[in-house]
């Protein structure tokens, strides 16, 4: 998520309805079974353990592994009046303006710069979200490639959803390989309509998750597929997950809610097991 060369994209992307046509869905993906499923990641948010930059131990760290923070308030770390805290097992991303007037808020990722922390290649990754209302919110459930910043391979974004709260009608959803030291990317990201009532994606918690197979990408809302794209070849690493409470990208942000709060309910993470699914969908 690299604001300086996205805005233009994403712009065009909440103007159009549909800035690239979804890739016809296949039968196989009409519905999410995850009985042959296993859980492998599961984050619940009744406590949070999180780190500056280096996990340490922890099991999120609060910036970019590769430092790149973005948007229009700035990442801080995890304190007592910090961007971060948990209530009845849900955890408030929280953006506000500090005593200069300067905006701050929070990025959850769970991998460091070492390439330490969790990731997995093929699954299934869903986060239960709510989002904060108004002009100049940019929350995001996103996915980046797992290896330490020295590596110089390519490496894959895969946005679950970002949302821009200057319009309610529409999430967006994209799929980016990145090349380090090089002018060079691929891109391809649609304009996801949100079904009626529009604002039900901020009254109500929603959730949003991606499918990754060594063939397709799929995205789903409330585990209803809604987009597809084929697996790039340049995903051969694992893949991690990123929550944030971002602002801008370069729209206004002078009517933003102040606070304004990112409500998240978990994180989970899903690897094929196929010999496991008698055990956990026993009837079938």
């Amino acid at each position: 998520m690299k604001a300086s060369t996205l805005k233009r994209a994403l712009r065009a992307a909440l103007l159009l309805p549909v800035l690239l046509a979804p890739r016809p869905l296949a039968a196989a993906d009409t519905a999410l079974d995850l009985c042959a499923y296993k859980p492998v990641f599961r984050e619940e948010f009744d406590s949070l353990s999180v780190a500056p930059r280096v996990l340490n131990g922890a099991r999120w760290i609060s910036h970019t592994p590769w430092n790149g923070d973005f948007g229009d308030a700035r990442f801080v770390d995890d304190a007592p009046a910090g961007p971060f805290s948990i209530k009845e097992g849900i955890l408030h991303i929280t953006a506000r303006r500090d005593e200069a007037g300067k905006w701050r808020s929070g990025l959850l990722a769970a991998s460091d710069g070492t390439g330490a922390g969790f990731g997995l290649r093929y699954g299934y990754f869903e986060a239960r979200m709510r989002l904060p209302p108004g002009p100049g919110t940019w929350p995001a459930f996103w996915l980046g490639t797992q290896r330490p910043n020295a590596d110089k391979t390519p490496s894959i974004e895969i946005d679950v959803i970002e949302y821009y709260g200057h319009s309610d009608a529409a999430y967006s959803a994209a799929l980016h390989v990145w090349y380090k030291g090089e002018d060079k990317k691929r891109t391809s990201n649609t304009a996801q309509r949100i079904p009626v009532p529009a604002r039900s994606l901020l009254d109500a918690f929603h959730t949003y998750g991606v499918r990754v197979t060594p063939e397709t990408i799929t995205y789903y809302l409330d585990r209803k597929p809604v987009w597809q794209r084929p697996t790039p070849p340049e995903l051969d690493k694992p893949l991690f997950p990123l929550v944030n409470l971002a602002l801008g990208p370069g729209f206004p942000i002078d009517r933003t809610p102040n606070p304004s709060v990112l409500l998240v309910d978990y994180v989970h993470v899903y690897a094929l097991d196929p010999e496991g699914q008698a055990a956990r969908c026993p009837a079938r």
